[in-house]
């Protein structure tokens, strides 16, 4: 069966053979929170689809208007099964209850790198952010050197980034993007760290030739769903 859980997933599991995220656009805040809602009845009323499936996690966007949708799986195929089997259903009855919901796409990653939290650390994170970075097709090859150079940085300025709980860099299995899953104490310790002073490391890190775009988003943890 299927359960729902308040802890927030632990993207360092060794079972995840394929991460999975994607955006909805629902328009307003209480479409938000309506949408969550239904996800939630939806599939606490089915049997957990299959054991391939470890997670199913959905956060709200802080600008009011996106879900965006983390779910952890043992590989892409046992996803693909699923899709043939089990997804349309559950679509269909979402929309039913709450049309017009825009999904903006699905992307595949594996995890590479993570600066994992502390041992004995027990904090819950109150603010997910999430940061996007796109490179140049001549960069593609050299993802792993620039997350190799970002923990570095996290690891040099302890005490900028003394509100980050977890980070957790993941590559995107079309070759073209890193995504960064981070787990704040507080949108207040994320903002302390954005006003810190920099530090060579970082400057390192944004002057790494060939990155394209940079885009982050911010996130609060509403809805997690694990097998009974």
């Amino acid at each position: 069966m299927t359960r729902r859980t308040e802890q927030h997933p632990d993207p360092t599991d060794p079972r995840i053979g394929a991460a999975l995220f994607s955006t909805w656009r629902v328009g307003t805040s209480e479409r938000q929170r309506q949408t969550g809602e239904v996800i939630g009845r939806v599939w606490e009323r089915r049997p957990w689809p299959t054991r391939d499936l470890l997670g199913y996690h959905v956060y709200a966007g802080r600008d009011g208007s996106t879900l965006m949708h983390y779910s952890q799986w043992t590989g892409e195929r046992a996803y693909e099964s699923f899709v043939g089997t089990h997804r349309q259903e559950r679509v269909d009855e979402i929309d039913t209850a709450v049309p017009g919901i825009d999904r903006v796409g699905l992307v595949r990653y594996r995890r590479y790198r993570s600066r994992e939290r502390a041992a004995g650390d027990t904090r819950v994170p109150g603010l997910i952010v999430t940061v996007r970075i796109d490179f140049e097709d001549g960069a593609r090859e050299r993802r792993e050197e620039w997350v190799d150079l970002a923990v570095k940085a996290l690891g040099d300025d302890p005490v900028g980034h003394a509100g980050l709980v977890s980070a957790h860099f993941h590559l995107s299995t079309d070759g073209g993007h890193v995504l960064n899953y981070a787990e704040w104490e507080s949108a207040g310790a994320y903002e302390a760290a954005m006003a810190a002073p920099s530090t060579d490391s970082w400057e390192r890190v944004r002057a790494y030739p060939g990155l394209r775009k940079v885009t982050g988003s911010s996130y609060e943890h509403t809805l997690g769903l694990v097998p009974e």
